[in-house]
Formats: structure tokens, sequence, C-alpha cells
């Protein structure tokens, strides 16, 4: 069963073309709705393809300031505490 966690509800739909763009770069066709019919394999080389995007995103962040990842986590912080504040979990 797959999680939706996301942590900032506006950010469902980037997310969710996200995916579909790490699918298309590892060779696996997703279709709407869904995708039961993947194998365990097709599902993790597309979750796998967006942790290393994601990564080298934050690394390209980092690289570029010294501050940055601070920033970022201040940010991450302020978003699950107004999640927790709105009864969002």
């Amino acid at each position: 069963m797959a999680r939706n966690n996301i942590l900032v509800p506006q950010a469902k739909a980037a997310m969710e073309q996200f995916k579909y763009e790490a699918a298309q770069e590892v060779g696996v066709s997703l279709k709407p709705g869904y995708n039961g019919d993947l194998t365990a394999r097709q599902a993790g080389s597309i979750g796998g393809q967006m942790v290393k995007k994601m990564i080298y995103d934050y690394q390209q962040r980092a690289a570029g300031g010294a501050g940055t990842s601070l920033s970022m986590t201040q940010d991450l912080t302020t978003i699950k505490q107004q999640n927790q504040q709105s009864g969002m979990k």
C-alpha cells in the first residue's frame, strides 16, 4: 500500500508530475490512477529515481551557499508545526 506523506498539500500535483517524469526516465509506463500491476522492481526503480533526484537537488542547493541547508531544515520544521496545529500529520 502506498503512503502519501506530502507535507505541503499544495505540492501534491507537482509530486505527481515528478513521479511520472521519474517513471519515464527509468522506462516504466504509468497510467493515471491505480498502477497495482507494476512489479516491485518497477515501483522501486521509480521511487529510487525520485530519491536520487531529490538528493542531487539538495546537494546542489547546499553547495550554493553555507546557510542553505539550515534554511531548508527551518522550512521543514515550520511546515510540520503548521500541519500539527491544523490537525494534519
